[in-house]
């Protein structure tokens, strides 16, 4: 598949206008503090036995939207003794938490993590999740990125996002967790709500973000069929006439619009062939990130001209360490 979005110098400079609604900011403190209303994040934690010799994990439990139990599982370096900075980990799209032995790097480079379960997904591929979504009646298509597409309110990524909050705030009442120092991390949809938790907490430590999905919705509708966009298109092909009404409700999870407000340190990756993301999504936020504080803070991204979704895989990820490692002091 050749490269099918704007050139690369146009990508490096291109900072287009979202549609922000005025009422941006005052929905989300609202979200944010009906969540909080229902008591601290963490409920519990209760030790696993993963298999591993090199690992310790736990079975976190934490209040998400609406006080609903959110699920993920929290691991450190065996005999870690000293408050460790968190790795806080969004999955992608259709992804649970699965086991607790799937997911090792970031403990392996000596952070504690939390991998946040997806609620109402998981059943796509990899190996499940264990929170359901109360929540998910309102019209909408049958897929996460089209339930409740007509009204921001009802819409699963203001779930989705909530919890993602929440997860830091449970993360850092953890014990064995330094809570000056934690980073948010994803790849594709998780890559998407790693960025909205960099615009919602301002005392975030850094975020990680890969093929973010939900950046330059509108444009990226335009330009793919593939999943998770196709999904909207798909239900928008049904439901003629339905456009304004989910354009709106979109406007409220638009990751450049997250992206201007956010402050942490931040490093992205994308592949300039990615149909399923495009990657002048990736570039919109990139450019336009931070610039409501000043544009002033450490950013870095890193193309891969003959990669799609998959982007720079595990040279990214390789990548990615040495760079949290020099932000955290870890």
């Amino acid at each position: 598949m050749p490269a099918f979005d704007l050139p690369p110098a146009d990508l490096e400079r291109y900072r287009p206008d979202v549609a922000e609604p005025a009422d941006f900011d005052g929905f989300w403190k609202r979200t944010l503090g009906e969540a909080a209303d229902a008591g601290d994040a963490l409920v519990s934690a209760q030790p696993v036995d993963n298999g591993l010799r090199l690992t310790e994990t736990w079975d976190v439990t934490f209040r998400g939207f609406a006080g609903d139990p959110v699920r993920g599982w929290f691991s450190r370096p065996a005999g870690a003794g000293e408050p460790l900075p968190a790795v806080v980990e969004f999955a992608g799209y259709g992804r649970g938490r699965g086991l607790p032995h799937e997911r090792l790097t970031w403990v392996n480079a000596g952070y504690a993590h939390l991998l946040m379960d997806n609620r109402g997904q998981g059943d796509q591929y990899g190996c499940g999740g264990d929170t359901p979504d109360p929540h998910a009646g309102a019209p909408g298509g049958p897929g996460p990125a089209a339930r409740g597409l007509l009204d921001p309110h009802d819409h699963h990524y203001r779930r989705l996002i909530t919890d993602a909050v929440r997860a830091v705030e449970a993360v850092r009442a953890l014990p064995g967790v330094d809570a000056s120092r934690v980073a948010a991390v994803g790849n594709s949809q998780g890559g998407g709500v790693a960025l909205a938790v960099a615009g919602l907490v301002p005392d975030l430590a850094a975020v990680l973000v890969t093929a973010p999905f939900l950046c330059g919705i509108r444009r990226a509708l335009d330009l793919t069929d593939a999943s998770p966009y196709g999904e909207i298109g798909a239900y928008l092909a049904v439901h003629r006439g339905a456009e304004e009404a989910a354009y709106r409700t979109l406007s409220y999870v638009e990751g450049v619009s997250f992206a201007r407000r956010a402050q942490a340190p931040a490093h992205f990756g994308v592949g300039l062939r990615d149909t399923v993301c495009p990657p002048s999504g990736a570039y919109a936020a990139y450019n336009r990130y931070a610039e409501l504080a000043g544009g002033q803070e450490e950013k870095v991204l890193h193309a891969y001209p003959f990669n799609g979704h998959e982007g720079g895989d595990a040279v990214h990820v390789r990548r990615q360490l040495e760079w949290l490692r020099g932000v955290l002091g870890a």
